[in-house]
């Protein structure tokens, strides 16, 4: 198996910067970040109007993802959906919609603020088949094959251990279950000076995989890749969009099966 854990990283002090960024993301999405936030962002990564529209405009607002895993998860009407990295409930919100009063969507997310916005959005909306978690997404309190789908948008990049988190994924579906994946990746293996950079990894960028490097961690979890696709997502800093031209940083979404 390919092994993603990455020694050079202080993983403790990377999970402070990382809660830290995504705090001010909830508390403060006006901002300045290495990334875009909100609803104009959402659009342009395909998420339809009027399906916004049915969705808490402050989790609109608090929007970070890098894609749109929707468009190929195929969420049916009572589907049990998971989303790894929920933040404040955008993708979840969207999933409760598409699953119906039958169905049940969990996010997993373990930054507090995050966490605390996207519960109280739930209740001030009546939201009946949603409730979040709190924690990692390298580990699940789940029984296996609790969910017919598992979706992740702009978060497994910030993982120093991608192998254990696609592992998690293939436990807790079902046989045939799919996995829906926005995420960052390289063209080529990054750099020393920017994997162990702190604020770049926490702006989702010195945490990305080459891509066939992340595709493969994928497959050694027991997935089948199905499809695949390049999203229209920039960066915004001098810093971040420096990366991106030097290593073929880009954003894509990837539709895996579950044997």
């Amino acid at each position: 198996m390919t092994t993603t854990t990455t020694s050079s990283v202080d993983i403790e002090y990377l999970t402070q910067q990382v809660q830290a960024m995504y705090t001010a993301v909830a508390q403060a999405p006006e901002g300045d970040f290495h990334f875009e936030l909100g609803r104009a962002l959402a659009e342009r990564l395909g998420y339809e109007p009027s399906m916004l529209d049915q969705i808490p405009s402050e989790a609109v607002d608090s929007f970070a993802g890098v894609g749109n895993p929707h468009q190929l998860a195929e969420i049916r009407p009572g589907d049990r959906v998971l989303d790894l990295g929920s933040g404040s409930g955008m993708d979840v919100f969207a999933s409760a919609r598409q699953v119906g009063p039958s169905g049940q969507v969990v996010g997993r997310d373990f930054t507090a603020s995050q966490l605390a916005k996207a519960e109280r959005l739930m209740d001030e909306s009546g939201f009946t088949n949603v409730e979040f978690s709190n924690g990692s997404i390298e580990e699940l309190p789940f029984d296996d094959g609790t969910f017919d789908v598992v979706i992740s948008n702009g978060v497994i990049n910030l993982s120093a251990d991608k192998g254990r988190v696609f592992a998690e994924a293939a436990r807790v579906l079902r046989p045939g279950g799919r996995l829906s994946v926005a995420d960052i990746v390289s063209g080529e293996q990054l750099p020393e000076s920017v994997v162990c950079n702190a604020d770049l990894w926490a702006a989702c960028i010195g945490g990305a995989s080459e891509q066939d490097a992340y595709q493969q961690l994928i497959e050694d979890a027991g997935f089948t890749i199905l499809s695949g696709r390049r999203n229209a997502y920039e960066f915004l800093s001098d810093s971040a969009q420096g990366a991106t031209d030097s290593w073929d940083v880009k954003s894509v979404t990837l539709l895996a099966t579950r044997a």
